[in-house]
């Protein structure tokens, strides 16, 4: 399939401008195209990965991507989906962010200038900040009429709000991202711009103004905004956003997010975010369909996915961690990844003095540990088969509990059945 068609195939393409006419310009050699993003967080979340994946699809077909940090824009803020001004950014807040941001970006696209088509990370800051406020509105201002601005959906929601209205700020958005295309246009010869549905307005304002100050035809094609089946937005879990910082989301969070998918989303993300083949989805959609209890695509776009983003050792781990609490073996998970193990399940804190001596017996320790309630109860769980020490059946009433069964020096998991698990720390 052409890049276009792939991205039909997988439901990724909300609208584009002239789709034919850009058909034959992918098909008559490498373009340089963009997407862009405001670095209002020192990092980025799942859902701006839609349109930054795109940039790899293209890359990958051989086009020239180019990811737009608005350091310019992202001073001033978008209205479009808010319904309230942003929090104005300092510059140098911006400029950390960015910073910070460039380092999930090399996971997604191939920075190597070796590459003809390698990608670029630009910041609209350098080319918008020697321009005079004067100089703008002569000559990107008198190519916008206000009847047009207003139109947009993002400034018309606003403005019909009269208790919170729109600033001139945000309202002169649309033109400093459309000066950007224009700009990338005249610098470069970027001939598309892609992004999420909600930048539509946006997008086709920059197509204008390239054809009104230079008289060349560009592109736009926008994607759509991902939500779950539920209608809830996508991205978002009970404990916030999803992040690609490890230091924000987990590698074992994120893993966990994405293998909780619902049911009726997991192929449809699949087609969304991984670089499976098509053949390999309709596999996987097969196997899902007669055997939804497998769960044989969750656990495919969850790995894809962390692998993506946090690489394979980190998602080794992630996988360890999840089996962990479906009985897996304990052996080569980090400390890290443990812990996040541990904030899923009871704890309970002990003296690390009750492992002097003989050490502590089994019995007394499910009962310390909340797991039972009487010895007789706790020698019939340990005897059946029931009770399992760090994963391990532990069948033996008499064994004792000593410093060498600690994880990591102080901990100690423990289970009775198939889902009761007890964290138990010896500090």
């Amino acid at each position: 399939m052409t890049i276009l068609e792939d991205l039909q195939w997988r439901g990724l393409i909300a609208d584009c401008t002239h789709p034919e006419e850009l058909t034959k310009l992918l098909s008559e050699g490498p373009i340089t195209l963009y997407a862009g993003f405001d670095p209002t967080a020192d990092s980025l979340h799942v859902g701006s990965l839609v349109p930054l994946l795109a940039l790899r699809r293209f890359q990958l077909a051989g086009h020239k991507p180019m990811a737009l940090a608005g350091g310019a824009t992202g001073s001033i803020g978008d209205p479009g989906g808010r319904s309230k001004e942003r929090n104005l950014l300092s510059k140098e807040v911006l400029s950390s962010n960015i910073a910070k941001v460039k380092d999930q970006l090399q996971r997604l696209l191939d920075f190597d200038s070796a590459l003809p088509n390698h990608a670029s990370l630009l910041d609209n800051a350098s080319w918008m900040a020697p321009i005079s406020f004067l100089d703008f509105l002569r000559d990107v201002g008198k190519h916008f009429t206000v009847n047009m601005m207003v139109a947009k959906e993002s400034v018309r929601a606003r403005m019909e709000d009269r208790s919170t209205g729109i600033s001139y700020t945000e309202f002169s958005y649309m033109l400093l991202q459309a000066y950007d295309f224009y700009h990338l246009q005249q610098t470069v010869n970027c001939q598309l711009q892609i992004g999420g549905s909600d930048q539509w307005g946006n997008i086709t304002a920059g197509i204008d103004l390239c054809h009104k100050k230079a008289g060349k035809q560009v592109f736009g094609l926008t994607l759509p905004l991902i939500t779950n089946s539920d209608g809830s937005k996508f991205g978002k879990s009970v404990s916030g956003a999803i992040w690609l910082d490890p230091k924000r989301t987990s590698p074992y969070r994120f893993y966990q997010y994405f293998i909780q998918t619902d049911d009726k989303d997991v192929i449809r993300y699949l087609r969304f975010f991984t670089f499976l083949s098509k053949e390999q989805i309709e596999e996987l959609e097969k196997a899902h369909t007669e055997r939804p209890e497998s769960r044989v695509a969750h656990k495919a776009l969850a790995e894809a996915m962390t692998t993506l983003i946090h690489g394979e050792e980190a998602t080794h781990e992630a996988i360890v961690a999840s089996d962990i609490l479906f009985g897996g073996e304990m052996a080569g998970i980090s400390e890290s990844a443990f812990h996040d193990v541990a904030a899923e399940i009871p704890s309970k804190e002990l003296r690390q003095s009750d492992l002097e001596g003989e050490g502590l017996g089994l019995i007394d320790l499910m009962i310390a540990a909340e797991l039972t309630h009487s010895k007789g109860q706790a020698r019939k769980d340990i005897t059946g088969g029931g009770s399992y020490v760090n994963n391990v059946r532990q069948s033996d009433p008499f064994y004792k509990i000593s410093t060498s069964d600690l994880l990591f020096g102080k901990y100690l998991l423990l289970r009775k059945g198939k889902r009761n698990y007890v964290l138990v720390t010896f500090s």
